[in-house]
């Protein structure tokens, strides 16, 4: 998703906004029960995604509705751009959707306004418990749970041509453990017009695409759990920029790259012969730049210090939230339960459907995965699933002014305008500014 990110950053801001609206209006969801007797009528609210993902959806919602007749679902897909004033409207007006699709961003800040409705009693215990560990705390806040998730997509993976790598000397089976592993692979796989690889080398972009690695570098971001202060001059942070420096002024990346960090492009026309990207550049390399698959490989992104179970990227993805103003909560709860909570050939369909670019939260779909063999044949779905997602953290919750004073701090280090302890000082000045403005101290979210 080219625009993933933008959705995210909006989003949690949107939550804040809509719930407020929502606050202000004293009328319950819309929606009626169709009369004494009748199925109780729910609307759902899809953020327009990839023609795919629509078609998926409606698929599904025509079979549950089939399937039964108690609830019946009003499906209705909403352009991202037009979501929050529609979703805001709705919610002074009482007519707020029963069921959403919401990132896991925009959850603590929802749960904050009263927006959504707790799950826990909603649905079954099992649901929760195939939820795979890491990302369970996603959707929970003070241990309670607010939405069900869909998927993840991991914000860095390492992809690489074998047969540049080949003839480089490289072995394309043991690909780069560590930071200097890497640096070294882009060195020499630098060479003519091809840069050795491209990565994010501007503030907006390294403001999210970092965090996995702001994880792996200090096991921490650059403010404090309880967000009270800023800790961005940590020592452990200097491995990471002069991990950006290193690659951006020996050349090894692309200087004044044309597309943002989530765009393959560059690597799908043999621009640069590795690449960091998030996992749904597969998507992309298989519709835009098919021919490119067969030399590609993919691996998680290298570690400091090599430690393999240490993040290098965080999960972004999608949730179902039932609207706390909802009339017909259990009969909301009972479509998602359905639909990503229940027989996991649904969940196997939509990844399948994805070309595999996008991954399941849920054991048992993993299981059903196993024994497909579009699956099993797939190139890439093994590796980021078990030794990517496995290890993903949690996108943070805190406003992106912080994510940027530190990545305009990166960037600053990366292109030679600055030191780093000047510019860890200025992103530690920048972010305690935010905390105070916005009164964030002591609100961190409790999983």
């Amino acid at each position: 998703m080219r625009q993933r990110r933008l959705r995210i950053v909006a989003a949690t801001a949107v939550a804040a906004l809509i719930a407020l609206a929502g606050c202000s209006s004293n009328n319950g969801n819309s929606g009626g029960s169709g009369g004494s007797g009748g199925p109780a009528e729910i609307t759902f609210w899809q953020s327009q995604f990839e023609p795919y993902q629509q078609k998926w959806f409606k698929t599904y919602v025509d079979k549950f509705n089939a399937s039964q007749t108690d609830v019946k679902v009003k499906y209705q897909v909403v352009p991202g751009d037009t979501w929050q004033q529609k979703l805001k409207a709705a919610q002074a007006a009482g007519t707020q959707p029963d069921v959403a699709t919401t990132n896991y961003g925009g959850i603590p800040a929802g749960v904050a306004n009263g927006q959504f409705a707790e799950l826990d009693k909603l649905l079954p215990g099992k649901a929760w418990s195939d939820i795979k560990s890491n990302v369970g705390g996603f959707v929970q806040v003070d241990g309670k749970h607010y939405a069900y998730p869909m998927l993840v997509e991991p914000s860095t993976v390492l992809y690489y041509r074998t047969d540049l790598v080949k003839a480089a000397g490289l072995d394309p089976n043991a690909p780069p453990k560590t930071w200097d592993e890497l640096l070294t692979w882009a060195e020499k796989l630098t060479k003519g017009k091809v840069k050795g690889m491209s990565i994010a080398s501007v503030a907006t972009d390294l403001g999210w695409s970092s965090w996995g690695l702001q994880y792996n570098a200090c096991g921490h971001l650059p403010i404090n759990d309880d967000w009270s202060a800023a800790n961005a001059k940590d020592p452990c942070y200097t491995k990471l920029f002069e991990f950006y420096q290193t690659l951006f002024q020996k050349g090894w990346i692309p200087q004044q790259p044309k597309v943002g960090y989530p765009d393959a492009t560059p690597y799908g026309q043999g621009q640069v012969a590795m690449m960091a990207n998030g996992s749904w550049a597969v998507g992309q390399l298989k519709q835009t730049f098919p021919a490119m698959i067969k030399n590609t490989a993919v691996a998680p992104f290298p570690s400091v210090d090599g430690d393999p179970s240490k993040p290098t990227a965080t999960l972004g993805g999608w949730t179902l939230t039932v609207d706390a103003k909802s009339k017909h909560k259990e009969a909301a709860a009972k479509f998602i339960e359905y639909l990503l909570a229940g027989d996991p050939a649904i969940m196997a369909d939509f990844f399948r459907q994805s070309g595999f670019s996008k991954y399941t939260v849920r054991t048992s779909v993993d299981q059903a995965l196993a024994g497909d063999p579009a699956a099993t044949a797939d190139p890439f779905m093994k590796i980021i699933s078990d030794k990517v997602v496995a290890t993903g953290k949690a996108e943070p919750a805190y406003p992106f002014d912080i994510s940027l004073a530190f990545a305009t701090a990166i960037e600053s280090v990366m292109k030679g305008k600055s030191d780093i302890p000047t510019a860890t000082q200025k992103a530690s000045d920048a972010i305690d500014r935010v905390i105070k403005q916005q009164r964030l101290k002591g609100t961190a979210p409790k999983g």
